[in-house]
């Protein structure tokens, strides 16, 4: 079992007002600067505390809030304890559709940025796709057209919003893959809430792009997918703002 960092290891006294952010921030602070690593425990919690001069609740509870904004797990048991955890694109793609949720993010904004961002992504994953990655991408469209055949929508739209994840991943940079992740994740929520469309037709879009990337025409493929969102999300944005209008 991995032993805890010690008490001593950098931790101050905390003032009694708002506690718990002041220690949630002491131990981001340990973290950007190195000093605590991904895989490392933390002090037991009745030494922390009393290094940090604060109850075991407020310490708790800024370690509740560590763990939700995924800088921390907290594991029960005799080998437990709260650990330092790897990042991962959970806490931004929730924050982002936290913040459609609460009317940060609008519709017009959410798609813009959708047509912007994806016709970078199709570009850049046209250079680094690999063979595997574009055959990956060819089941996805195959599997989207039988669930759609099927009438089973819920699978289907599931599918077509992989297939742009997918895509994300193939640019192999992890900022642009967790936006595009965090987007496609907010904008599930958009078309469930307006229905999904019949006008446009996905799957040809989709065979022909999967046809430029596999010809390494990352021109064409850009054009492709900007031409078909436009489309997309012309119907989206009129089916919404009628949606708006009749209430």
């Amino acid at each position: 079992m991995k032993e805890a960092v010690p008490s001593s290891f950098g931790f101050a006294p905390i003032a009694p007002q708002r506690a718990f952010e002041d220690i949630a921030a002491q131990i981001r602070e340990l973290v950007a600067r190195g000093k605590l690593k991904p895989g490392d425990r933390l002090p037991a919690e009745r030494d922390l505390a009393v290094k940090l001069n604060v109850s075991r609740n407020t310490l708790r509870e800024a370690l509740r809030a560590l763990e939700l904004s995924g800088m921390i797990q907290l594991r029960k048991g005799a080998s437990g304890g709260a650990f330092v955890i790897p990042g991962n694109s959970d806490v931004v793609v929730n924050g982002m559709r936290d913040l459609y949720h609460l009317g940060a993010i609008s519709p017009a904004e959410l798609t813009e940025a959708r047509i912007w961002l994806e016709s970078m992504v199709v570009r850049i994953a046209c250079e680094r796709l690999t063979a595997q990655e574009i055959d990956a991408l060819e089941l996805n469209v195959t599997a989207a057209a039988d669930a759609y055949k099927a009438s089973d929508f819920v699978e289907s739209a599931r599918l077509h919003r992989q297939f742009h994840v997918m895509l994300g991943a193939a640019t192999r940079n992890p900022v642009i893959a967790i936006m595009m992740e965090g987007v496609m994740e907010v904008m599930g929520k958009f078309v469930d809430s307006i229905g999904p469309t019949d006008k446009v037709s996905t799957q040809s879009s989709r065979r022909r792009l999967l046809k430029h990337l596999r010809d390494r025409d990352a021109d064409a493929a850009t054009s492709e997918i900007t031409r078909f969102l436009e489309r997309l999300h012309r119907d989206y944005m009129e089916r919404w703002n009628n949606r708006q209008a009749t209430g």
